[in-house]
């Protein structure tokens, strides 16, 4: 897209708010507008069509209905403006953006307005004295499991792409967009990877219907598409609620340490295939200071666990560092034979209580009684606090979590964008200020509680490490340059075999801290290293690594969205009869794979050349540069050109 002065959207904004708002618009005919209610355990429904059909597919038979003239008003006034948004994405007007962002606001009315019928629905049910508490309790919980379809939802996300989209013609606003370019890739793999996703769950779930009456061909391809819906919106559930949501926060730890350990090697040229011998060995390390570390450390244990953790990866990054920069072989190939090494390593410590040896059996002592793979527990110094712990501020055994934190960031956030000069050191003390005084206030919570502990916060800290050392100092910068070109790197006086070294370290350090949330931390259940140890995470990572784009941030997001879907997984196998956690794993695959097929998207979209050029480009050649007809003869005859007409050059001006 290249910036315009009449302000009306560029030919590129155009399409992108055409698709939008005509799929948008299709889908509030094609798709049911909204939940008017939802069984408990089966995923049934009753579904409200925009032309007012309901279509009840749940045993709730005698269930009173909500009413719904304030939704369908809002529906049928919302699908008039992406009408209109489509009009004007064909004749490129100016007021484009403002018809989709009003569509975005009138489906955002009728999806609060459905919200609060529900509630009101809700408190009938709770205070009507005539019902059963059993009774009560399904009614209750069919009421709110209500909500948006696809019917509302598709208008809320494309009038917000459409209303951007529409705006692209104006400078500031596609200067600033132009800025969200790198998220495109990521961006288009998730959309895709959804749309495929929701034609297996389609083939494979068939509709559900609980209320014995046949359906129409319409009734079913609306309880087909509810079932995606359903699936998708499970998937994405956790992010609603503290207790799931703690539980996608301790799935995307490890996530977070992995993916940070793969895109730091891949920012420097290296491919780290290695993360799971890595994270495997840091967990070793964990286990060795936690449990036979000196009891009179006490609380220093901890810190020691740290440190052994980091080291123990960090070792085992190096090694196929070494090994790459002394002989020059292939780290891909020596990271993958180390996480073989790594899991003997691994068995052979906690596996068994003895070992022969030249015929001879010896006892290593390591491993807990018990027929289990597992150590001894780690000594109360060395465990990880949770999150609940630590954050919570409430007396007499109430749970109130701090805002302290997210005070301190949105304090951080907004003094870095104010601040002029040494924005970075006086936005954190800012921050800290903000923090410690807001700490002591808190905001009750109910949760039964979490396993998220505090290796969660260490990952923030190695987000933090990654983004400072790779952009902000001078071996940051060598690393990238050896990354980018290794030749010209050198010939800048840059050690190629020193940076291969020390990238394969502290990516193996990254890795190998992840052991912390499985072994201090007590992810399994236990403050132990135990056989049924997750490596896999550590694969995980390199998916993580490509959807973040290689940066701390993205890798942060990307850790956060699979651990939301891993979460919401278990929901969907619970709720539905073909279709299981295993979508989880189709979507990661597919994301990856449109990631990797990057290509799929126009370099004049990723990575377009500046508007002034795009501009002079459009206007024509300069003066002067255009080729004579003789000379466009001679261009035709010459197999090559441009070789042809300066050897002619310069043979007539030696003849002068």
């Amino acid at each position: 897209m290249t910036s315009v002065s009449d302000n009306r959207p560029s030919a590129g904004g155009a399409r992108i708010a055409l698709t939008a708002a005509a799929v948008a618009a299709a889908g509030m005919l094609l798709f049911p507008l909204a939940t008017l209610g939802r069984g408990g355990t089966d995923a049934d429904a009753v579904l409200l069509h925009l032309g007012g059909t309901v279509l009840n597919l749940s045993s709730y038979r005698e269930a009173p209905l909500p009413p719904t003239a304030t939704v369908l008003g809002l529906g049928w006034a919302t699908l008039a403006l992406l009408v209109a948004t489509v009009v004007g994405a064909l004749r490129r007007a100016p007021w484009l953006w403002l018809t989709a962002l009003l569509a975005f606001v009138l489906a955002g009315a009728a999806v609060l307005r459905l919200d609060a019928t529900l509630s009101e629905q809700v408190t009938r049910v709770v205070a009507d004295t005539t019902l059963r508490p059993g009774a009560k309790r399904q009614l209750r919980n069919f009421y709110a499991g209500g909500g948006m379809n696809l019917g509302l939802f598709l208008p809320l996300l494309s009038g917000l792409i459409a209303a951007g989209a529409g705006l692209s013609g104006r400078t500031w606003w596609y200067e600033r967009f132009n800025r969200l370019r790198g998220l495109l890739v990521p961006v288009s793999a998730i959309a895709l990877a959804i749309a495929v996703g929701a034609v297996v769950v389609l083939i494979v779930q068939p509709a559900v219907n609980l209320s014995g009456a046949p359906l129409s061909l319409a009734g079913g391809w609306l309880a087909k598409s509810d079932v995606v819906y359903f699936v998708y919106s499970a998937l994405f559930a956790p992010v609603t609620s503290l207790g799931p949501l703690l539980d996608s926060l301790k799935l995307a730890t490890p996530l977070i340490f992995t993916g940070l350990s793969v895109a730091f090697a891949f920012r420097t040229g290296l491919f780290n295939i290695g993360a799971p011998g890595q994270l495997t060995m840091g967990a070793v390390g964990a286990m060795l200071a936690g449990v036979y570390g000196p009891p009179a450390l006490g609380w220093a244990l901890l810190p020691l666990s740290v440190v052994a953790a980091g080291a123990f990866g960090a070792l085992w990054g190096a090694i196929p560092g070494v090994l790459k920069a002394r002989f020059g072989s292939s780290e891909v190939i020596n990271t993958i034979m180390l996480n073989y090494i790594a899991s003997a390593v691994f068995l052979f410590l906690i596996g068994t209580e003895t070992f022969p040896f030249l015929g001879r059996t010896y006892t290593l002592g390591l491993k807990a009684e018990g027929f289990e793979a597992r150590s001894e527990l780690l000594q109360e110094g060395a465990r990880l606090p949770t999150m609940l712990q630590l954050l919570n501020v409430g007396n007499g055994g109430q749970i109130a979590i701090s805002i302290g934190l997210l005070v301190a960031l949105v304090a951080f956030l907004i003094a870095r964008a104010v601040l002029k000069t040494r924005r970075t050191a006086l936005a954190l003390l800012i921050a800290v200020v903000a923090g410690a005084i807001t700490w002591r206030i808190g905001v009750p919570v109910t949760v039964a509680g979490s396993q998220l502990n505090a290796s969660f916060l260490i990952a923030l800290l190695c987000v933090a490490f990654f983004g400072t050392l790779m952009w902000r100092t001078s071996t940051g910068y060598a690393l990238r340059a050896v990354g980018l070109s290794p030749k010209a790197a050198e010939y800048g006086g840059i050690s190629v075999a020193r940076g291969t070294v020390l990238a394969m370290t502290i990516a193996g350090m990254f890795a190998g801290l992840a052991g912390l949330h499985y072994v201090n931390g007590g992810a399994l259940d236990e403050y132990r290293l135990k056989g049924n140890m997750p490596v896999n995470v550590g694969f995980d990572g390199i998916a993580v690594a490509l959807m973040g784009q290689n940066t701390p941030a993205g890798v942060v997001v990307s850790s956060l969205l699979f651990g939301t879907i891993d979460t919401g997984g278990l929901e969907v196998s619970r709720q539905l009869e073909r279709v299981n956690k295993d979508i989880v794993t189709v979507l990661k695959a597919l994301i990856v794979l449109f990631i990797a097929a990057g290509g799929f998207l126009s370099r004049r979209v990723t990575d377009p050349p500046p508007p002034q050029l795009a501009q002079a480009m459009a206007s024509g050649p300069p003066p002067g540069t255009a080729l004579t007809a003789s000379q466009a003869a001679t261009e035709r005859a010459t197999p090559s050109p441009n070789v042809g007409q300066s050897s002619e050059d310069i043979t007539r001006e030696g003849g002068k």
